[in-house]
Order: C-alpha cells, then sequence, then structure tokens
C-alpha cells in the first residue's frame, strides 16, 4: 500500500510558478491522489523573496504522498514582509481554487516567521482557512518577542560590552552588527564572569538552557553546560534581524523604559542558575542588577510600534482552530512566546504541542505529518485528540514582555 501511495503522489499536478494581481508569485503541487485538504505553506524569515516554495523539501514528498495538495507563495517581499505575506497567502488560496477547484479544507501552516503569517491568517476575519498549524513561531507577537530580544542584547552591551561598537537598535547592518557581537561574546566566555553575564543577558531574552542540535539536554543542576548552551545561541537568539523591521516601521519600534531588570528576572523563574553562575564567578548579581536598572534606557517611536503591532502582533483570538509546535530547546524563536499565546487564547480553539529536541525548526517529516494529522482530525471530528507518539508535556519558562494588540504591553 505504502508503495502504491508513494507512486500515486508521483503522478501529480506540478505547476510552474505564476504571479498574483499583487506581482507576488505563487505555486502549488496537487498529487493523484489528493484527499481534498490543501496545505498551504508560509516560509519563515528570508532577506530576499527568492522562489515560491510550497514545503520544505525534507518533508515534501512525505506531504504529497500522504495526499495532501501543496501551495504556498513568496510573498512578493524578502525581509519582515507580513504585510505583504498575509494578503499574499489569502490570494494564493483564490489562485489555487480556480486552477485546481475549491479545496476540501485549507490548512494553512509555516514555521518561524512563516508562523507568525499562518498566526495572523489564523486570527483574521473572515477567515480564508480552515484550521493553522503554527511551528516554531514568533507565535507571541513581533513587538513583544522584539522587546525581549532588546532586553538581552541591552544586558549584554551595559554589562560585557559596553566600549564595544554593538548597536542594540538602529543597527543599520545586521551582519556587521552580529559579528561584533560574535567577537565580544568569545571574549567574554573565556572567563567565568563573562558567562555568568551572558547567561544573564540570555535568560532575560528568553534563551533555553538546551539550544544545541543533536546534543543532550543538560541536568537541572549542571549550570555551566546550560549556560555554554544559552551562549551558543546567543548572538542569532539575541540579535534577531531588526534593520529591515526598523526600516519598515520608520524607526525604533522597541522599547525598555520602565522595565526593573530585578523583577523581569525574578519573573523568569531562572533567578537560581543566574545566581550560581556569578557565585562561582565572584560576581555581585545585586550590583549588576542595579547597574543594568540605572542604565540610559531606550524609547520606542510610537508610529513605528504601531505598524509592528499591525505586522504582526496577535489579538490571542484566532477564528479557526490553532495548533501551536514547538521544540522545547530552540534558542531562536523562544518557547515562552508559545507558552503566553496559549495562555492568552484558552478561551479560544488553540492546542500547544511540544517535540523533546533542540534547535531552530529542524522537525523530522514524521513530526511535521503528525501536526498535520492532528489539525485534520480536530476539524473532521470537532474537538483536539490526545496529542500523538511525538510530542512530550512541557511547561517552558513564561514570555517576559508579553504583549498583545488591542491589550496591554510589558
Amino acid at each position: 500500500m505504502r508503495i502504491r501511495l508513494v507512486v500515486a503522489a508521483l503522478l501529480l499536478t506540478a505547476a510552474a510558478p505564476a504571479p498574483l494581481a499583487s506581482g507576488a508569485q505563487w505555486q502549488s503541487e496537487v498529487p493523484a491522489n489528493w484527499n481534498g485538504t490543501l496545505l498551504l505553506w508560509s516560509r519563515g524569515y528570508s532577506p530576499k523573496a527568492g522562489a515560491p516554495e510550497v514545503a520544505p523539501p525534507p518533508v515534501k514528498q512525505a506531504l504529497l504522498s500522504a495526499g495532501y495538495a501543496l501551495a504556498g507563495s513568496d510573498y512578493g517581499a524578502g525581509g519582515w514582509a507580513l504585510e505583504e505575506a498575509v494578503p499574499a497567502q489569502r490570494a494564493t488560496i483564490a489562485a489555487f481554487t480556480a486552477r485546481h477547484g475549491r479545496p476540501k479544507r485549507v490548512i494553512a501552516w509555516g514555521f518561524s516567521m512563516g508562523g507568525l503569517v499562518t498566526t495572523a491568517l489564523a486570527e483574521q476575519r473572515p477567515a480564508a482557512i480552515d484550521g493553522a498549524v503554527a511551528f516554531c513561531a514568533s507565535i507571541g507577537g513581533a513587538v513583544g518577542m522584539m522587546n525581549m530580544a532588546l532586553d538581552g542584547a541591552f544586558a549584554f552591551r551595559t554589562l560585557v560590552a559596553p566600549n564595544a561598537a554593538i548597536r542594540v537598535v538602529d543597527t543599520g547592518d545586521d551582519m556587521a552588527n552580529g559579528r561584533e557581537v560574535g567577537e565580544a561574546l568569545a571574549a567574554a566566555t573565556a572567563t567565568p564572569a563573562g558567562r555568568a553575564r551572558v547567561a544573564l543577558a540570555g535568560v532575560l531574552a528568553g534563551i533555553p538552557g538546551w539550544t544545541t542540535p543533536g546534543s543532550p539536554k543538560p541536568a537541572s543542576n549542571d549550570v555551566d553546560a546550560q549556560a555554554a548552551q544559552i551562549a551558543d545561541a546567543f548572538v542569532r537568539g539575541v540579535y534577531l534581524p531588526r534593520a529591515d523591521q526598523e526600516r519598515r516601521a520608520g524607526g525604533t519600534f522597541s522599547w525598555n523604559t520602565g522595565i526593573d531588570y530585578r523583577r523581569q528576572l525574578a519573573l523568569s523563574g531562572r533567578r537560581p542558575l543566574v545566581e550560581a553562575l556569578y557565585r562561582k564567578a565572584g560576581l555581585d548579581l545585586e550590583a549588576d542588577l542595579a547597574r543594568l536598572n540605572a542604565a540610559p534606557r531606550i524609547a520606542a517611536k510610537p508610529a513605528a510600534t504601531a505598524y509592528m503591532t499591525r505586522h504582526y502582533t496577535p489579538t490571542g483570538r484566532p477564528t479557526v482552530p490553532l495548533l501551536a509546535i514547538q521544540a522545547v530547546g530552540d534558542g531562536l524563536t523562544s518557547p515562552s512566546l508559545q507558552r503566553f499565546y496559549a495562555e492568552a487564547a484558552k478561551r479560544s480553539d488553540v492546542q500547544s504541542l511540544w517535540v523533546g529536541q533542540a534547535g531552530h525548526c529542524n522537525f523530522a517529516p514524521d513530526v511535521v505529518l503528525a501536526g498535520i494529522r492532528q489539525v485534520d482530525a480536530r476539524l473532521a471530528s470537532g474537538r483536539w485528540p490526545e496529542a500523538p507518539a511525538p510530542f512530550i508535556a512541557h511547561t517552558p519558562p513564561p514570555m517576559l514582555r508579553p504583549c498583545l494588540r488591542g491589550g496591554r504591553c510589558r
């Protein structure tokens, strides 16, 4: 039976990329054994639009073999293209229907920034989709996520590299700024004091203590191993691409005015980890927290924050069933974002599942397929099934800078 499915899936209708009215390009593939469900793929962050994809290469064949039709667009733009992506993805559904006929149902799915695009589609009224799966998503939203990143970057520059040419906002060239951070990080992690301060900055940014793909999870009392894993993800997990966002928004959209870093560390639930590292280094944690709280703050431009709220900070009110899937050890998109969204949307039709691995969006095909089938089953039965085998129980630390559109932001 499996061989027949694979052979049938190879007899598919695969169209060349075609333009949408906006100028974005879209593409689709429909297997001969199409089950009637369209999977709408939203890619993650990319500096350039590139060619449209219908699914990541490692999982595409498994989805086609399972009978799913696939479609996606290039959004018509690179960078933080939420403004262009959401309408382009809705237009892709309409174009698919015109070419192949109306699907029985449409499930949107995406990785990383594409998971936030998927969340935006799930929150729209009227909905163009029937269900959604946000994998490894920036699901806590642009404003809150980037405020957490700012806190980590602010702590690093203040405590670790005050004299380096590192920019926290108005970064200009993200790659050049990242190289400066990398050099300062390498010097800092060569000393116990530097490792302790990097860990503090990483905790404020929401980086977990397990981030390296393929590595064993550090023991809860192995603070040195956890500090090393935080440092391993620090540059990419804290100094996220900001220049394109600031250009789109028209200025600085993140802020730390009014933030008490002593309180933030307490809220994280991870103060014992930081205290242990500070003791080993012979440092005074209270003195460093006081230094952070006394440092000059960064204020946001209200119009810039408003842009990033629109593109995109979620409401926490999806209009269709939404499944969020995240690795417990993702150092690039903090797992705390998924916890926040699930708690904010607890009165909505949302399920949150966790994968016991480290790394960003490096899910095996069986995990992706299990997630898609979980939403498919929810749409067929009207209720969420129990979590299948690839998933585990997990509760990450809370999101330290929560923000909802139409709600209060910290």
